[in-house]
This record gives structure tokens, sequence and C-alpha cells, in this order.
């Protein structure tokens, strides 16, 4: 493991500051030579100190300051979760800016429409196709005033294209001087806006969430007092830095606590770096926590039947007794024992595949399915649900270390409100509760109501204060019947019900009974077709590395290999068996009657997922929505479960 602060709790300063950039000096002057975070350079992990972060942090803020941005105005960063993003955010906290992140890969249309509608007068730009982007994107923005390459390189082969190119060496010239950024703090109170925070956009133009400084400290502050961290303790950030749970709880966050990260160099290598970094904090979303224990399962498969009986029995070991465990109950001598054999057999080796040190997993976003989060709590690798949203800035519920409950995200963090609406919506209240959208008062109106956050979530509370979220409000089935159905259900159990699946849409809406689009999870399939002779090894590894280096990555190349698995009747049996398990877990009426399985995976290029892979339903309801009504016309178009 790599080099972190001494071992010592955690401390807020959070409630000592009055902005980001105030936390982020004090930070700095407590921390200042324990390392701040890990880059790779030329194969080696190289520790930048906090002292050293602030420093530079300070040069970019000279920067800016220099090119005439006051304090207030916006400032963009569209490039990957890697040093210059967090050296370019905090530069702008220092000088009183507010800062705001791009997802990579997007298109010029989306930059431009983030640019315009923000009003950002710079743009820091990571590599050349993000700049060709935005180079097309910014052609008449006049509001746009500074285009500022991440290296000299790009500077280089890019400078004669636009004349708002600046050269970085400007931001990495002369720290801001002592008394300009005590000026430029003191401008900026804690109510005023700090970060702007692009919805997705799932259903329609992203909206831009306003969070202030004063909403960020409180929920710094409050999760302190909520999950147990250390400052010897040290995380692998990869997520995007322009989603707010990156930006805020883990980034934010470790400023407020001083642990260290280190940056993985790039998505394809995160499964190697894991093992170097060995982290004790891991946080991602669920879709990862989804695919690793597919392809454990899937794995095992493939082994000989006496390996199968062993991980059964001591998949089944550690259910009962992390069961036990998490009631607060004793564990007899007997279980205890054949634990302690299971763990040195199986979930030893579970563990080291995430490094081996890992404390905690924390995971929000969407629903884990309970199978998946007792699997990893019985491996010994706690998974912490919470709940949150980006206009609650990030989380309002969480489990905790003296207080967990699978299936649930937690209790209230400590200052925050919930209750449920007479229609099921969860409403929370408190200090963490956004500023509103930017420019847009009649979404804020929608949103926020007599001070009630409406969040969109339909959940439940129980007698403890645990909340269950079941789905989103809008998106709710009615059937013809008038049965009220929640599609997360549905397609959870759908699609935990073989590796195989990676994506299930659930569709009733005024319909008769519930169908179902399943897509294909592209490396699972592609192996399962190249174990049987379908698809060639060296098609399979070359779609395999593309797919590793970017997972949102859905080539032509990709789907024309796919599509000849796919086809296959075995694997269509397959997968009719799999619906066939997975109704078995639904009640009746919920259960899939027939389904449409597609060639491929959903698709962020062809519109289909959200930059942080949600699934947008409603795209998926308007571009299929032939195949969905021949579904229920046509006897001979769609698959049945088994």
């Amino acid at each position: 493991m790599l080099k972190t602060a001494p071992d010592a709790p955690v401390v807020s300063i959070a409630r000592e500051a009055s902005s980001i950039g105030d936390l982020f000096r004090r930070r700095a002057t407590r921390s200042g030579p324990h390392p701040a975070f890990y880059s790779k350079v030329d194969g080696q992990w190289v520790a930048t100190s906090w002292s050293a972060f602030f420093d530079q942090a300070r040069r970019v803020a000279h920067g800016l300051v220099q090119l005439g941005l006051e304090p207030g105005d916006r400032v963009a960063i569209l490039g990957p979760t890697q040093a210059p993003w967090c050296h370019q955010d905090m530069g702008a906290q220092l000088c009183g800016l507010v800062s705001l992140g791009i997802y990579p890969k997007q298109s010029p249309e989306q930059i431009r429409y983030l640019l315009e509608h923000s009003g950002a007068r710079v743009v820091f730009v990571a590599d050349a196709q993000e700049l060709d982007n935005v180079l097309i994107a910014v052609d008449g923005l006049d509001s746009l005033e500074a285009i500022v390459p991440w290296t000299d390189a790009l500077y280089q082969s890019h400078r004669s294209r636009d004349p708002r190119i600046k050269d970085p060496a400007t931001m990495d010239a002369t720290p801001l001087a002592e008394d300009v950024l005590d000026r430029r703090l003191r401008a900026r109170q804690t109510e005023d806006l700090a970060i702007l925070v692009y919805t997705s956009g799932t259903t329609g133009p992203p909206k831009g969430a306003m969070i202030s400084h004063r909403n960020i400290l409180t929920i710094l502050a409050a999760n302190s007092e909520a999950l147990a961290f250390s400052q010897s303790d040290i995380s692998l950030s990869f997520l995007p830095m322009a989603h707010v749970a990156e930006r805020v709880l883990a980034f934010y966050g470790r400023i407020d606590a001083g642990m260290a990260t280190a940056y993985a160099s790039s998505i394809a290598a995160v499964l190697a770096e894991v093992a170097e970094v060995q982290p004790t904090i891991f946080g991602s979303v669920p879709r990862i926590f989804e695919k690793a224990y597919a392809k454990i399962h899937g794995e095992i498969e493939k082994k000989p039947p006496t390996v199968q009986k062993l991980f059964a029995w001591a998949k089944e070991v550690g259910r009962k007794r992390i069961r036990l465990v998490l009631a607060g109950q004793s564990v007899p001598l007997v279980l205890a024992v054949q634990y302690k054999l299971a763990d040195l057999l199986v979930f030893k080796k579970i563990r080291a595949a995430f490094g081996g040190e890992v404390k905690q997993f924390i995971t929000g976003a969407a629903p884990t399915a309970y199978e998946i989060l007792e699997f990893f709590w019985s491996a010994g690798l706690p998974i912490y649900e919470v709940y949150g949203m980006t206009e609650s800035t990030v989380i309002t519920h969480a489990n905790r270390p003296d207080a967990v409950r699978l299936g649930t995200v937690g209790r209230c963090l400590p200052g925050i409100e919930c209750k449920i609406a007479e229609d099921g919506e969860v409403l929370v209240r408190g200090s963490t509760v956004f500023m509103g959208y930017f420019r847009n008062p009649e979404a804020t109106a929608k949103t926020i109501i007599d001070g009630w956050l409406h969040t969109g979530d339909i959940g439940k509370l129980d007698a403890d204060g645990y909340l269950k979220i079941t789905d989103r409000k809008k998106h709710l089935i009615i059937t013809a019947g008038g049965k009220n159905l929640a599609p997360a259900n549905i397609e959870g159990a759908i699609k935990n019900s073989d590796p195989l699946i990676s994506q299930v849409h659930a569709h009733g809406d005024r319909r008769p009974y519930i169908s179902a689009i399943v897509a294909p999870s592209p490396i699972e399939t592609l192996e399962w077709g190249r174990d049987r002779g379908i698809v060639a090894a060296t098609e399979v590894e070359a779609r395999t590395k593309e797919l590793m280096a970017d997972p949102s990555s859905r080539s032509e190349a990709l789907e024309q290999a796919m599509a000849k698995v796919t086809e296959h009747p075995d694997f269509r049996q397959r997968i009719q068996e799999a619906v066939g398990r997975g109704n078995r877990e639904l009640a009746r009426v919920e259960q899939v009657r027939r389904f449409f399985l597609l060639t491929r995976d959903f698709s962020q290029e062809q519109g289909e997922l959200t930059p942080t892979m949600k699934v947008k339903r409603g795209a998926l309801e308007n571009k299929f929505a032939a195949q969905l009504d021949r579904i229920y016309t046509d006897d001979s178009f769609a698959l049945e479960p088994r």
C-alpha cells in the first residue's frame, strides 16, 4: 500500500471554513508534508504533498486572475480524473470562481450547450480529441474568452486554430500573491455559489444545479460523522470528476479529511492498479459490483464440479454468518470454523482482486441487489449503500459501520430531515438542499416546494428510520389492469439472473402484461461465443482490449462480433432460461411474459445511456417503439421465458 498520513481518526475541518478555497488552504496548512495524491509517472507512483498541491493550485489561480476573471465568474474543466483537473478546480476556488465539470467524450453540441448555458469564460481541455470538439463547439460563442490546453504539446499543435487558445505555462508561472488570495477568499460568502453540476439529462437538456459553499461544507461535516475513516486511508480515483459524487464526496471529502488518493492512469488500468495501490476505501457505482459479481460467477461456471461445489458451500457459509453478524447475534463455533476455512479457500482470493486491503466499499446512484450486497459482505468486502442526488449535494442517507441494514440506503445524516409524501415520493429538507437550477426558476419551483426537496424517487421508511428506494416516480409502470409496478425490481431480478445480461428495460405502461428489452453483456457474451467456436479468440481479444480502454465504447466491429453470438439458438435459449429464473423472484403481475433480445448492449453513442451510464428510459421507449408494439401483436417476433 502507498504511504499515507499517520494513522489517526479523521477530524473534519469543514465547520471552520468559509468556502471550499478556505477549506483547501486550511488543509494544506495542517497536512502540508503528507501525501495528498499519487500519480503514475514512468510506471512509478509519485506522491504530491498537500503543500505542493496548494502551490500548484495557487499558480492556476494567478493565471486565472491574469485573464481578468472576477469572483463568481464560471470556469469549465473537460478532462479525465487526473491531477490537473484538481489543480484547475482548486485554482478556480482559491480565486473565488465558480467551477463546473464537463464529462469526457461529449459531442460538440453537448459541449456548446454547457459552455453557453453556464456562461463559462474559460475552459480547460485535456487532449486533442476533446480540444477538436471544443473548437467546433465554441465557434461564434463570444462568452468564452479562453481555452487552456492541459499540456504544452497540445497548445503547440492547436494554437493557430483559435486566438482564444492560451499557453498553459501561464497557469504554472507564479503563485497567487498572499494578499490577493486573502482578498479573493474574503470576497466569497458561505451562501455564495461554489460549483455548477449539470445533471446527466435522462429526460431532456441537462439542468445546472447550483451548489453553494454552505451546501458542501455542511455535507462534509455531516459525512465525517457518518463514515469512520482514518487519515491513513487511501482510495483509488477513476470516476468522472464532472459527477457530483466524485467531486464533492470524494475529492472535497478528502480535502476535509486529509486523506490521500491515487489517480488511476486510465480506466483500462484500474484492475491492474487496484492491486498496486491497495486502497482501503473504494467508491464506485453499483454497476462495478454487478459486473464483478457476474464475472466471479461466470468464472466459477467454467470450473470443474468440485470447485463449483466448494464455491457454493463457501457462499452459503458466508451468507449464514453475515446474517447473524448484521443482526447483532453471536456466530456458533462450528459456523465460525467453517467460515475461516471458506475465507482461506475462497473469500481471501476475492478480496485480493480488489487489492486485499479494502475496509469499505461505498456505492449509490441506483439500488444494488440484496444478493450482491450479501455476497460481498460475506467475502469481507462490506458495501455501504448511500443515497442522495445532485440537488441534495450528493448524500442525505447512509449506511455506516455502526448502523447497517442491507437493502436500504441507511438513515438520514445529521441535520437532514426526510419524509414520505402521500404518493410515496421521498422528500428531504436541510441545509444541504441546493440553491436551485441555474437560469431555470420554473424547474426550481417544481423541485423545491415549501422548503422540501422533491427527489422524484419512490421509497419507504421503516420504523427505525432506514430508507428503502424502490424506483423513480416517473418510471412507475401502470398496467392496463391498474397495477403500479416498479421497473427497477423487474429489471434487477432479470439482470442478476445471468452474467450474460448487461441491461434490461421493463415495459408495460397501459399494456396487458410486462415485456422487456434485454441487452447482452459485451465481454461475457463474446467469451461465451469464443468457448463454443462461434467467434474467433483473436476477435474476442481485440474487442475486449477496446472495451477495457473505453468501457462506453460500442464500435461497429463490436456489434458485428456480438451479433454472431446473440443470434445463435443456444445463446437465445440461455437468455430465455435466465429470464425464467428472474421471473421466479417476482410476483406474478411483475413477471416478464415476452421480451426482445438486442444483438448489442445499450450505447451512449446512440443516445441510450447518459455519461454516467444510466439508462435513458424515454429514449429507449421512443427508439424501440415499433419493436415493443410488435411484442404484443406478433406472436412470432418476441422470445418467451423458459
